[in-house]
This record gives structure tokens, C-alpha cells and sequence, in this order.
């Protein structure tokens, strides 16, 4: 004779709930604010796309999701005359510009960082200060200079040209990261028998690649998002235009057509968006170490 045991049934206590409670209470509030800052950065964007995706129509509606996906709208805005050009001298600016900054940033800041020299303090002090100096101050000389002595308005190069010579933000940021590699590292190699430039390339450039990248993309960014600079340069001549001048000319065109302006709009975000996603760990890493010695 078999005996049926009937199947227990685990009953959770109050006191089980009520922790339960508390801890879910207690997750929606530390992610909160969170969540509501994310949907605040994340919404503009979303609505940017949408409008981009509508008809000619339905984008002055007040719609909020396109009735039917026009994915020609981005056709239509690449077919536009000048679009490739100003693409093209926003991946030369920013391309150029980035790897002039930071190759001639290095050096500078590895002398600031691990040589010991009579007026080392006041240099990074003068590298502090021209980081302060709005660049509107030096605009008209500049201008003047460049325009014309070298004859070079109506183009980049004005732009491209002085980033050959560094930047102060940048070799403040790799300074204040190269302060984080323990100097043992280059006394040993300099026992070994290397030089300065050898140990610097071979020893400290290797452990200074978050601190690289971040300064690459800071600068990256600054360079394609950059309006004042073409503006003041190079507005005289439309095949000198960059993504963000030529875009203000597009939505001129375009005033009323509001699909095509927010399709050039994403277009012009997207690299900025893609380089930041795949970079971002470098980048975060990079900037999060540079402040970890002063």
C-alpha cells in the first residue's frame, strides 16, 4: 500500500514580502533618475529619426511616428548638391586635425610629466592658461594673418594648419595621464640604454592608449562639430564647407521640408554617435584616469 504525499506548497512569509517590496522600492529609486535622464537625452534623437523617416506631408503634422518609412529621404539628402563635398572636408578636418593635435600634443606633455626642468612649473602654467583664453580674443589677428599674409581664406587649412603646434587642453589631459605611469618604467629603460624618444615610444605610448584615445576623441569630436571656425574661414567658398556650416545652408534650402532636414541631421550625427559607441571604454577609462595624480 502506497502512500500519497501531497506536493508542499511554500507560502512566502510577510516579513519575506515586505523585504521584497523594500528592495524593488529601492531599485526604482536608485534608477530613477537614471532612467528619466537617459529617456531625456535619448528622446530628441529618437524624434530626430522618426521625423526623418516621414513624408513630405506628414512632417509638418503633429504625427509622432511616420505612417509609412521613407528611407529614400536620405537618398534624396546625399543626392543633394554639395552634401559629398562637405562630407568630405568634415573627415578631412576632423581626421587631420585629430592626429596632428595629438601627435604633437605627446611630446609635450611627456616632458611636462617626467622631465625635471627649471620653469616646468611655469610652462604648465602657461599651457593652463591659453586653455583659458577664448579663441574669439585672437579671432581678428588670426584672421588677419591668415586672410592676408598666407593668403589661405576660403579654405581649412587656417584650421588645420595650428593644431601641427598642439593644444592646451590636450596636453593638459595626457599630462595629467602620463602622471599616472609610475616612473620606474622610464628609469628603466633609460638604464637600458634607450633615449628619450625611444622610450617614449616604446615603453610609455603603450601604456598611455586610454589617455591617447580620449584626447583623439575629444578632439574629433570638436573638429566635426566645429561651426565658429569654417564660419569665419572658409564661408566665402562652398567647397571649403564643412558637415555642421553646410547644414545651416541646407535647412535654409529646406525650410519647410522637415524630413530632409532631420535625415541631413542624423547623417551628420551618426559618425560623432558610431565612434563614440566603439571607442567608448577607452574613452571613459581615459578620462577617468587622468585625474588620479595631480
Amino acid at each position: 500500500m502506497t502512500t500519497a504525499t501531497a506536493p508542499v506548497r511554500t507560502v512566502a512569509s510577510p516579513a519575506l514580502k515586505q523585504a521584497r517590496r523594500k528592495a524593488l522600492l529601492h531599485w526604482i529609486a536608485v534608477h530613477a533618475l537614471g532612467i528619466a535622464a537617459a529617456l531625456f537625452f535619448v528622446l530628441p534623437f529618437v524624434f530626430v529619426l522618426l521625423t526623418s523617416l516621414m513624408s513630405d506631408q506628414q512632417a509638418l503634422t503633429r504625427d509622432l511616428t511616420p505612417n509609412s518609412w521613407h528611407w529614400d529621404n536620405y537618398v534624396r539628402v546625399f543626392r543633394t548638391e554639395g552634401f559629398l563635398t562637405w562630407w568630405k572636408n568634415s573627415l578631412l578636418y576632423a581626421g587631420l586635425g585629430t592626429a596632428l593635435v595629438v601627435v604633437s600634443s605627446i611630446p609635450v606633455a611627456y616632458a611636462l610629466a617626467k622631465f625635471r626642468f627649471r620653469g616646468r612649473q611655469l610652462s604648465l602654467l602657461l599651457v593652463i592658461s591659453m586653455m583659458m583664453l577664448p579663441p574669439q580674443v585672437v579671432i581678428i589677428p588670426m584672421y588677419l594673418f591668415w586672410a592676408k599674409q598666407m593668403d589661405l581664406s576660403g579654405t581649412l587649412w587656417p584650421l588645420i594648419i595650428p593644431m601641427a603646434f598642439g593644444d592646451a587642453f590636450a596636453i593638459f589631459l595626457l599630462r595629467q595621464f602620463l602622471l599616472t605611469i609610475p616612473n620606474e618604467y622610464v628609469e628603466a629603460a633609460r638604464i637600458d640604454g634607450c633615449g628619450e624618444l625611444r622610450t617614449l615610444i616604446r615603453v610609455v605610448l603603450p601604456m598611455a592608449k586610454p589617455g591617447i584615445a580620449a584626447v583623439a576623441l575629444f578632439q574629433f569630436f570638436y573638429c566635426w562639430n566645429d561651426y565658429f571656425g569654417p564660419q569665419i574661414y572658409a564661408s566665402e567658398n562652398a567647397a571649403a564647407w564643412t558637415l555642421s556650416y553646410g547644414l545651416e545652408s541646407f535647412k535654409g534650402a529646406h525650410h519647410t521640408d522637415w524630413n530632409l532636414t532631420m535625415a541631413a541631421t542624423v547623417l551628420v550625427m551618426a559618425p560623432v554617435i558610431l565612434v563614440f559607441f566603439f571607442a567608448q571604454k577607452a574613452f571613459v577609462e581615459g578620462v577617468t584616469l587622468t585625474g588620479v595624480k595631480g
